[in-house]
């Protein structure tokens, strides 16, 4: 007898042949236009333009990825890195100033707890990730010891593979080939960049600036170990940073009123009266408290507490509370918050996938 109802396996989820291989299209709607074999395959396409009247009506789906923080019996799910990564469009977030930072650290992190062991699919995209971190910092001429990290990084990686099973990387040859000639080009361009001089001729150069100009580049350092660098290369720079009020704002930039009062408690720094000396009482802070590695991202993932989604701030999602005005005034009615959402640094994002 012929099978004619809906085949149980299939997941229903239509596919579509893109130039890197098949993919689901909710991944694909998920993040803004990408490129797409048409039906002969002969041509590209973007999938966001298929229709312009949508596309003006601003219809592209803003990257968003939703989550299972917990399965229950009621509800059984899996968090997919690879899913993950495309439908956040990582990818294309590295040549975003405010979010580099960001997917830089989380692609150190993966790398450290290892590439190969994550899925085929999650390792060709997190190495196409650092491909284009690689071409970003050949474009653009900045952050080249962040390239140079993450080419040493897939070295040793490479160099542990190889002694795992025989001399050779455990998993599909096909694929393993495929990541060497990758990581090769990423370790060709990270060799190869040179930063370019500035010209000559350009005005005004640092040194031509007046102090106030560059006592205001000085206030926007977030790390002490900068100010410290820029202290030896330039007198007028020893001199600025020297200034308590540089050392300060850098305290109150990194800890609250609660920790610094706490410190500034202690005997020692009563002894020194009405004029403190703040950099040491940052550093002082800074090894009792310690310093969070976040202020380095500009932009962070955020966990949306009312439908369980990441999404990027700067773009928003489709939430809930939006979409559902019922749902919306019983949340008023309980008392609870609107558009309540959690940052996610790297480490809290990997968290979520079972490495």
């Amino acid at each position: 007898m012929a099978f004619i109802s809906k085949d149980f396996r299939s997941p229903g989820e239509a596919w579509v042949k893109t130039d890197e291989g098949w993919e689901r299209l909710k991944v694909l709607e998920c993040g803004g236009k990408r490129k797409r074999h048409n039906s002969e395959g002969s041509s590209y396409q973007m999938l966001a333009s298929d229709s312009q009247d949508e596309e003006e009506e601003g219809a592209i789906m803003p990257p968003h990825y939703h989550i299972t923080i917990r399965c229950t019996r009621e509800i059984a799910g899996f968090n997919g890195l690879s899913e993950a990564v495309k439908r956040l469009d990582f990818r294309r977030s590295v040549r975003d100033r405010k979010r580099f930072h960001y997917i830089c650290a989380f692609l150190l992190l993966v790398s450290n707890k290892g590439i190969a062991s994550l899925p085929g699919s999650a390792q060709r995209q997190l190495l196409q990730m650092v491909e284009e971190v690689a071409s970003h910092v050949n474009d653009s001429q900045q952050h080249p010891n962040v390239l140079r990290g993450l080419a040493l990084k897939l070295d040793q990686i490479v160099n542990q593979e190889n002694q795992k099973c025989w001399g050779k990387p455990l998993g599909s040859t096909y694929l393993w080939k495929e990541h060497m000639a990758t990581i090769k080009r990423i370790q060709r361009v990270a060799s190869q960049i040179e930063i370019r001089e500035p010209d000559p001729k350009a005005k005004p150069q640092l040194h031509e600036l007046p102090e106030e100009c560059v006592r205001e580049i000085i206030l926007c350092i977030a790390d002490h170990r900068d100010l410290e660098s820029a202290a030896k290369a330039w007198d007028t720079m020893a001199k600025l940073v020297s200034e308590q009020r540089i050392w300060r704002e850098l305290t109150r930039f990194h800890f609250n009123q609660r920790q610094i009062h706490t410190i500034l408690d202690l005997d020692k720094f009563k002894q020194m009266g009405e004029i403190k000396d703040w950099k040491q009482i940052y550093h002082q802070l800074r090894r009792t408290y310690g310093v969070n590695d976040d202020y380095q991202f500009a932009e962070v993932l955020a966990l949306c507490r009312s439908c369980c989604c990441l999404f990027w701030p700067s773009d928003g999602h489709p939430c809930i509370v939006d979409q559902s005005p019922d749902y919306k005034q019983r949340l008023e009615e309980a008392g609870g918050q609107l558009a309540l959402a959690q940052p996610v640094p790297p480490a809290q994002f990997l968290k979520y996938f079972s490495l």
